[in-house]
């Protein structure tokens, strides 16, 4: 049986809102294996003189766990 786990993580971006969701699954990655999809929950950007300065999402990233019993 396949098993999938999700988990929830935060990210930014100076660049966009695409690149800090590449961020996650790129940081997620590094001790996260067989990742399947990721989710944006919720997106938000810091703002500073009238211009936007980082972008930043909430994400769920879904992850398939070896079954050792297979």
């Amino acid at each position: 049986m396949k098993i999938v786990k999700v988990i929830e993580v935060m990210a930014t971006s100076t660049t966009s809102f695409d690149d800090a969701a590449a961020n996650a699954v790129k940081e997620a990655s590094k001790s996260v294996k067989n990742i399947q999809s990721i989710y944006i929950k919720e997106m938000n950007a810091k703002v500073e003189n009238d211009a936007i300065t980082s972008y930043g999402v909430n994400a769920k990233i879904s992850f398939a766990v070896d079954n050792q019993d297979s």
